[in-house]
This record gives C-alpha cells, structure tokens and sequence, in this order.
C-alpha cells in the first residue's frame, strides 16, 4: 500500500521516465544541499587538476532526496561515463566482476542501496576500490589459484537508505561521505519552477509554493505532486497552476497543509484511538495497520518524526500534542508526561 501513496519518497512506475527529464546536469542546475555541492565542487576542482579519477564518495540520506541524480551529475562534472546498478541485482561476485571489467578509465560506478550488497560481493569489491585489482580464484582444490587483474581507475558511488546497515570494512574504503538533508520549502519552491518550465506548464509563484509547502522536504514528492496539480490545472483550471488550483488539487489528493497523506493520520489515529496515545510495539502497530515494519519504520516514520509527531521511546511510539492539535483531537496530559487522548485514563 505504501508503495502507491502520492507521498511516498520511492520510486514509482510512473516516476521513471519523467524523472530523467528534470534530473539536473550540472552542479550549477543543482538545487539545495548547499553544503554537498559545495564540497563535491572543491573535490571535482582538485581530481581534474590532478588528472585523477574523483575520491569514492558515499551518499546517504531518505529516499527521494537526489542520490541518484547527485551521481549523475558528478559523472557530467568528471566527463566521464556512469554506470548504474544496485545492490540486489548484484547477487554473485561474478555479477560484480563482469560490471568491473567493463569500467573505463575514470569511469563512475554507481551502485544504489549498496546496503544490500552480500558479503562475497563485498570482499570482490574490496580489492577493486582501494588497489583496483580484481581477485579470482581459477581453478577448483589443491590446483586452485588466485589470479589478479588490474583494472582501470575508477570511482565508486554508493548510495543507502540506512548507511548503519553497511559493513564496517565497506564504509572505511570511501574517501567523501555525505548526508542528504531534507529540502527547505524555499529550495522546493525552485525545483518547482525549474520542473513547471521544463514541463512546459505555467506556474504562479503562490501556486508553486503552495505545492513546495506540501511536499515533505522531497524533491521526488514535489515533482509528482507537481504532475498531478498540472493535470488538474489543464483539465479544470485553465492550464495555470495558480493558489486556488493547487489547493484544489492537493484537497483532491487528500494531502493536507503539511503533505500528510489519508496513511499518515490513518498511523497517527491508530496510536491515538487503539493504544491511548502510546507507547507502541512496532510491530503491534504494524500488524494493526496490516503495513510491514520496514514500511513504517522507512517510509511513514521519518517525516512524522521530523514533525514532532511521533517520538520513538524504549517502551514503543508515542504520540505528542502536535499530533493530536493537527488531527483536532482533545489532548489531555497523562500524569507520567505521555500524551493520551480525552477518552484516556489518565496515569
């Protein structure tokens, strides 16, 4: 179900292609992340005046926020060629070997949620980022031995979701490790109009904003929340996306003044009206929502926490005041600090 939310910060089908047409290029076409641009410009600098492929860089952060079109990017910077995989289409070290002896020189790897690599695909990729060497064993028994094919220089990208999840060994051999924040409505707010030019569809400033404001911090949301305005905007509202329209729209959508979605309250008043405000399991609360864990814990949670909605206790979730007041629900103070609601005991 989470997978087919308008504000969901993965990928969907329809996603796919029209993401390609407003990736931007160039770091200068690159909007928000200030810090990251600013220091993966200084890198770029000092790789071409050393004439050297650039350092292996880690990029992590929420899904939606630019990873993919982050390593795009650097590859346009570098002159060089990228080439794109993840880490469950790598099942076998020979799957890696193949994609490793096909790298050109100063080439960019990108393997995206490099998390989920396995073990014997990390020991090949190991030799292959700090000697750029490629290990092979020939042979099987006591006639066994190990070749070493030396491979072009290149440079790995790897992007995470949950760079705790990656092995220790793995996240030491990257020279540049950066964190993707969530956007600012103001960095939203370009992306919107970038993408309306783009699109070829007129957006008012008001408009543009009001979309910006809704969208979770996520250039992935915006852009399709975006789609969904203009589709409405030609249909009904004159092909302008003005204020009006895009309040309209979004009501349409059911995603309310903060992007909240029909599943996020669905959560919220399901801690609130099932379990008195909280404390939670996870997976209590995943089996009643019948959503997996990994889809609350990676999907849901992350933009409710960043909203002062939920907090994460040893006991479970716990829903706050804000959560309540948002929702319109009475909020009475429990005796311990936690929240509950009116029906609640108190204790």
């Amino acid at each position: 179900m989470s997978d087919e939310r308008i504000v969901t910060p993965k990928t969907q089908e329809d996603d796919q292609q029209i993401e390609k047409s407003l990736r931007p290029r160039r770091l200068s076409e690159f909007i928000g992340q200030e810090k990251i641009v600013a220091q993966l410009q200084i890198a770029i600098a000092a790789a071409k005046g050393r004439k050297e492929p650039l350092d292996h860089t880690l990029l992590y952060g929420p899904p939606g926020l630019g990873k993919t079109s982050l390593a795009g990017v650097l590859a346009n910077e570098m002159g060089v060629n990228i080439k794109i995989t993840s880490g469950p289409a790598i099942e076998r070290a020979g799957d890696l070997a193949a994609v490793l002896t096909n790298v050109q020189k100063d080439d960019v790897l990108f393997i995206d949620e490099i998390h989920r690599l396995n073990r014997a695909v990390e020991e090949v990729l190991y030799p292959a980022m700090e000697d750029f060497a490629l290990d092979i064993m020939v042979g099987k028994g006591p006639s066994a031995r190990n070749l070493r094919l030396h491979l072009a220089k290149f440079t790995v990208i790897g992007a995470t979701t949950r760079v705790a999840l990656l092995t220790s060994p793995l996240r030491d051999r990257f020279g540049s490790t950066h964190r993707m924040e969530f956007y600012s409505a103001d960095a939203l707010y370009d992306i919107v109009i970038r993408s309306a030019r783009i699109l070829n569809v007129e957006a008012l400033p008001e408009g543009a904003r009001e979309i910006a404001r809704r969208a979770r911090g996520t250039p992935r949301i915006v852009n399709r929340l975006l789609r969904r305005v203009r589709d409405y905007a030609q249909v009904v509202g004159g092909g302008v996306i003005t204020l009006e329209v895009a309040r309209l729209a979004l009501a349409q959508l059911e995603v309310d003044e903060l992007g909240l979605d029909e599943n996020d309250r669905r959560l919220l008043r399901a801690i609130i009206e099932l379990f008195n405000g909280g404390p939670v399991g996870l997976s209590t609360l995943a089996a009643a929502l019948s959503e997996e864990v990994d889809a609350i814990e990676d999907v849901y949670e992350p933009f409710l926490l960043q909203l002062g909605f939920l907090h994460r206790t040893p006991r479970g979730r716990i829903t706050t005041r804000r959560a309540y007041e948002h929702l319109g629900i009475p909020f009475i103070e429990k005796l311990n600090g936690e929240s509950g609601p009116e029906q609640g005991r108190l204790w």
